[in-house]
């Protein structure tokens, strides 16, 4: 058996002894419950109400019902070996190099592109405060500040996305108590909308469910930093625990019982909750003066979280699959604890999809939206297929390490594995997400058929 998938760490996978240990607990405790309030949530949201209407509440439950799944399993292997490679790491250990190859440069690839469109969504905000400013002048301003914290010190990356989770997750508990309120007609100035607004809770039949569902998928991508972050905490095994037991009640309450708030409160075919946003919508519905310029806010303050955590998430990865072998040596150079130059390159190629968005909209980009479009469902498999391989060979030899352990093992992780091959059936049976799931499918099969040739090589050495 090749020295990477027995559960003892091998030289090359020990990326976490030199990173710096800049993270303290209220750091990666504000970015577990930060991440789960993201861009997708506050944005994306609004189109999977328009599909759906009233049943994005069971959209919403049942895909949050597979990320707490996920993040159980992920939770579980990053607790027993923390590692800034995360699920990459992990699917080398169980399955071999040539999957961690694909899960971590893939993901690399999504990551390096969610910076350049979050920086893009910001811009588009910030520009719209002041008309005549140019989008992508404000792109590079963010791009620089980011750029810059994650180059100085782990602890700035960390300090940024305490405060940014801090009022998002402010913001939204106070949306929430508003609503229950308006909801409850207790809310001075307001009708309670009773049940008018959920009557026609199908609106578009199963078909609008399913779109609604595959939407409702990909705004929970994120929810992995933690556990990229947790290697370089202080005590990263304590940090997983904590975010993992409590994944299900943040899920829960900010996710599904948002979601609840907003389809009670506004009619699900309102223009505003796409032109607007569907908590915008929902504010400027109750009448609170200046609520909704206010959420606004907040969605600049989720897309601006986003893109440090993505900028910090890619560097580290990077940086990861760099020292177990598999990249260019010169992403993995450290300064100071950190690894500027991978820093440095997820940052201007974030950058490149921001001009590519200008100056090939319609081919180049388009294509490279197509194909980061389903990764985080590989990514997923990923994570199952590691978490049954690991499991076994863990309680074998060495039990000591499941501090976290996966719900009703091995059942549960064949359900999710299960959901997720429903997913892709799902996004083959609809036009515009087949042809994301086929051009993620062939970047997939071609990192891992590189992977593959260079393990074969390594070994052939």
């Amino acid at each position: 058996m090749p020295s990477s998938t027995k559960t003892g760490t091998p030289p090359h996978q020990r990326e976490g002894a030199s990173l710096s240990h800049g993270l303290k607990q209220r750091h990666l405790s504000m970015i577990a419950l930060g991440g789960v309030i993201g861009a997708g949530l506050f944005v994306g949201s609004g189109a999977g109400i328009a599909a759906a209407g009233p049943s994005i509440v069971i959209a919403y439950t049942v895909s949050g019902l597979l990320v707490m799944l996920v993040m159980r399993m992920l939770g579980e292997m990053s607790a027993a070996y923390p590692s800034s490679g995360s699920f990459s790491a992990h699917a080398e250990r169980a399955i071999g190099p040539w999957a961690g190859f694909a899960a971590g440069w893939s993901f690399w690839i999504l990551l390096c592109t969610a910076v350049g469109l979050e920086g893009i969504g910001a811009a588009h905000i910030v520009s719209g405060w002041l008309p005549g400013t140019p989008e992508w002048l404000w792109v590079a301003l963010f791009m620089v500040v980011f750029c810059g914290t994650n180059l100085a010190a782990v602890k700035n990356f960390g300090e940024f996305e305490f405060w940014f989770a801090a009022l998002k997750v402010g913001a939204i508990s106070l949306f929430l108590v508003l609503g229950v309120l308006a909801i409850a007609g207790v809310l001075p100035g307001t009708d309670a909308p009773g049940a008018s607004n959920l009557t026609d809770f199908l609106p578009h039949g199963s078909n609008g469910l399913i779109i609604g569902l595959l939407a409702s998928v990909f705004a929970y991508g994120g929810l992995e930093t933690v556990t990229i972050a947790a290697a370089e905490s202080e005590d990263p095994v304590k940090g997983v625990a904590s975010a993992v037991r409590t994944a299900m009640w943040r899920i829960a309450l900010f996710y599904i019982g948002s979601m609840a708030v907003v389809v009670t409160l506004v009619p699900w075919d309102s223009e505003e909750v796409v032109a607007k946003g569907p908590y915008v919508a929902a504010l400027d519905h109750l009448g609170i003066p200046g609520a909704g310029q206010l959420m606004n806010v907040v969605v600049l303050v989720a897309l601006l979280s986003a893109m440090n955590a993505n900028i910090y998430g890619s560097s580290r990865i990077a940086y990861s699959l760099v020292q177990r072998g598999q990249g260019p040596q010169a992403l993995g150079r450290l300064s100071g604890g950190v690894p500027r130059t991978a820093v440095l390159v997820s940052c201007v190629l974030g950058f490149v999809c921001v001009l590519l968005s200008y100056w090939r909209p319609d081919d180049v980009f388009k294509w490279l939206l197509n194909m980061i479009g389903a990764v985080i469902l590989v990514v997923w498999i990923f994570i199952a297929v590691s978490q049954l391989l690991l499991r076994r060979r863990i309680e074998r030899e060495a039990p000591e390490r499941l501090v976290v352990r996966m719900w009703a093992f091995p059942y549960l992780t064949w359900v999710a594995l299960a959901g997720m091959v429903a997913i892709f059936v799902l996004m083959a049976r609809q036009p515009d997400t087949r042809v994301q799931l086929y051009s993620t499918g062939a970047m997939t099969l071609a990192l891992a058929a590189a992977g593959y040739a260079w393990q074969r090589a390594r070994a052939a050495r």
